[in-house]
Order: C-alpha cells, then structure tokens, then sequence
C-alpha cells in the first residue's frame, strides 16, 4: 500500500456524500492533499445526483473545478434502498456548483478511467458498493487492472455489521469474491477511534470557503448527534501515510443469508483471498496528519 515516490498517486473516489460529514471530511483531504491526483468523483445510493452537486460545491470551494463528477446507482442490486435522501444538499443553494449532472454515467465512468491508466488508479470507496459490484460484474478484468482497493467499509474485530456494507449486501459480496491486486478494509471497529466533538470540530472548521461549506454541510448533520467520526478520511488517509494503522491479512466473506446477519463482514485471519484489514490506528498521529493537510 505504499506511496510511490516518484509521482502523485491517482485516485478514483466512490462516495454517499450528503449523508454522514465524514464524506465531505474526506473528499476534503484528497484536494489538499498534494500527493493526490484526484482523477475522478463517483456518486452512490439515494439522490445521487443531488450527492454529486455537493461534491462540485466542495470542488469549487477548493478551487479545483477540473475534477469529473458522475452520478451513480440511485438504488442497491436487489433490496429495498435504506438510504433515500441526501439531507445535506439542503445548503446547496448557497454554494456555487454544477447542477448539470447527466444520470447514471459512473460505472462507464470508472471503467474508462481505470483503462485509461492500468494498474495506476487507487479506487477509493467509502459508501455503499453498488457501483463497485455493478463495475466489477459488467467488466470483470477491471478488478485486475487497479493498482489498489481501499475501502471504509465492514466490521471485524468488534461489532457486527457496518453501513456501507449492508446498504448494498450483494454488491458488497461480488466486490470481495472479486480478485483484486491489492485490498484494503477499513473497518468500523477501527475508524470510532478518530472522533470529535461537535464543539471541537467548528473551532477546527472555519476561516477558507471549503472550510466554512464543511462546517455548514455539519450543521445538518449536527441535528441528530453533537459527534464526527472520522470514518472515510482515516482510510483515505491511508493511501498516502500507511504507517497510521496496523494491518492483518487473511479473506473476507459477507453474509447473504436474509434476517438480522444479511451484509455482516468476517475476518478470516491468514485465509487467503489477499484481503488486508486494518486492525489498530494511532489516533494522535492520523489527526495530526489530517490538519497538517486541511488547514
């Protein structure tokens, strides 16, 4: 999962922006984060295109209004959407952004980029996995053509399902039976670590336009907890600082069978697969290195 020194890492994001802050925490990052090429933004799960449109505020905020941004899958492969709504496009009339965003144009998307670049792009997916699996499923030689797969999604130490899996259970389970060169799961045990109060967060989150568009899409998100957990950045974070966290190898497998285990992720240690887990996070240091970036 290393860096390679010799030139910016080029990275394709996947994100359900709108919804938990920690989308926008994320996407934050990898604009300032100058070993970043970011190549390209994909939207997932309820109102994709109005997730899209907060993704070209945050954009446009930074200064950085090259970046393609393309709408997803609206809904999960085969139940019933859990996610219908992104509540925080609510600020979107105040933040200059595209509005013109065409539907359903982000698996062609991803497919074109990663062929554009084989075996360069770091595809990283911090939503629910619709548009992964339906990638995956319509053009099966794109698994093998990443450089790497960093994911925030499952739990598997402590816990037993996380979001981003279960939204999606299906699409979850055609990403991990998939062979690709390199994974990396980021899992719910470990990114609760990296939490903030919702006090220390808007003295932290003021002063430039993308800083001040955060700590707004915040305010939505504060209606309902005083708390961020910094669940998508830490596992942007490590793409370009891998030492943050310790790691573990074996295989995932996800549970399809319906009821109240449906989309839960298990670890199994040393199973093959070329799965990798992340399974400790030195706190101080991945705060540290995230405000060194967003200031």
């Amino acid at each position: 999962m290393a860096e390679n020194n010799r030139g910016r890492i080029k990275v394709l994001l996947d994100t359900d922006i709108g919804s938990d802050i920690d989308d926008a925490l994320c996407l934050a990052y990898l604009l300032m984060q100058p070993r970043c090429e970011l190549i390209g933004i994909t939207t997932v799960t309820g109102e994709p295109e109005k997730r899209a449109m907060l993704a070209s505020a945050i954009c446009n905020a930074a200064g950085k209004t090259d970046i393609p941004i393309k709408p997803g899958s609206p809904k999960p492969l085969l139940i019933e959407q859990r996610q219908k709504t992104a509540p925080q496009a609510e600020v979107l009339s105040r933040w200059k952004h595209s509005a013109d965003m065409p539907r359903f144009e982000a698996v062609q998307f991803m497919r074109e980029i990663i062929r554009s670049y084989p075996n360069e792009v770091t595809l990283l997916t911090v939503g629910p996995l619709t548009n992964i699996g339906l990638l995956f499923a319509m053009d099966p030689e794109i698994p093998t053509m990443l450089n790497q797969l960093v994911m925030m999604c499952g739990v598997y130490k402590i816990g037993k399902r996380e979001w981003n899996a279960i939204v999606d259970p299906h699409a979850t389970a055609i990403v991990f039976n998939t062979p690709v060169r390199a994974v990396l799961a980021v899992g719910l045990d470990v990114t609760t670590r990296c939490a903030m109060s919702a006090e220390e967060f808007r003295k932290r989150f003021h002063g430039s336009p993308l800083l001040n568009l955060i700590r707004e899409m915040a305010e939505v998100w504060f209606k309902g907890t005083q708390r961020v957990v910094f669940h998508d950045p830490l596992a942007a974070s490590l793409i370009f600082e891998p030492e943050i966290c310790k790691y573990e190898s074996g295989r995932i497998t996800v549970n399809l069978k319906d009821g109240d285990a449906l989309g839960e992720t298990t670890f199994h240690p040393n199973g093959g697969g070329g799965h990798k887990i992340a399974t400790d996070v030195d706190v101080g240091r991945f705060f540290e290195h995230y405000f060194t970036v967003v200031k």
